[in-house]
């Protein structure tokens, strides 16, 4: 990320747009460039200046370009100047459960970053997995069954949606 950029700039208030949501899921949002905490202020100052929005959540100042080369957000190729667009989802264990890149020609998607933590947050608690464009409210996947007798049960589970003895899903 680089500060008076346009796609980030749409990006920052995009991320503004869902921060309470992804605090009311118990996730901190921060923000990483690789420019100075001066053109930090400025750029966030101009956002809210320009576009209405204040931004609430903490931007974290890189110039050595530390912090983003050892996270891999600098691409051979790509540019020196700037990061990679990249998103960690980092859980209270410090754990690294999910990492997309983004080439720098191309914005995040807050719908589908909301929709991951959302997915994340559901199969921890539930011990399940999420199918294909899956969103908060439908069914889940259950875990397959491990051995010849519990996949025999499977298929006559009636308080699931047996598609196979592999694949089945649930409500919630």
């Amino acid at each position: 990320m680089a500060d008076f950029t346009p796609v980030c700039t749409t990006e920052f208030v995009a991320f503004q747009e869902i921060y309470l949501q992804l605090r009311n899921r118990n996730c901190e949002l921060l923000g990483l460039s690789v420019d100075s905490l001066p053109a930090h202020i400025a750029w966030i100052r101009n956002i809210e200046e320009k576009q209405g929005v204040k931004i609430e959540f903490p931007v974290i100042a890189d110039l050595s370009k530390e912090v983003a080369q050892k996270y891999g957000m600098i691409h051979p190729g790509e540019s020196i100047t700037e990061t990679n667009r990249a998103v960690f989802v980092i859980d209270d264990k410090q754990v690294i459960r999910a990492l997309i890149y983004y080439p720098l020609t191309t914005s995040r998607s807050m719908e589908e970053i909301l929709r991951l933590v959302e997915a994340i947050q559901t199969t921890d608690q539930h011990q399940v997995a999420t199918p294909a464009n899956w969103k908060q409210g439908e069914k889940v996947v259950v875990p397959p069954p491990a051995s010849q007798q519990s996949a025999e049960e499977r298929v006559k589970d009636e308080s699931l949606e047996v598609t196979d003895w592999y694949l089945s899903k649930k409500d919630l």
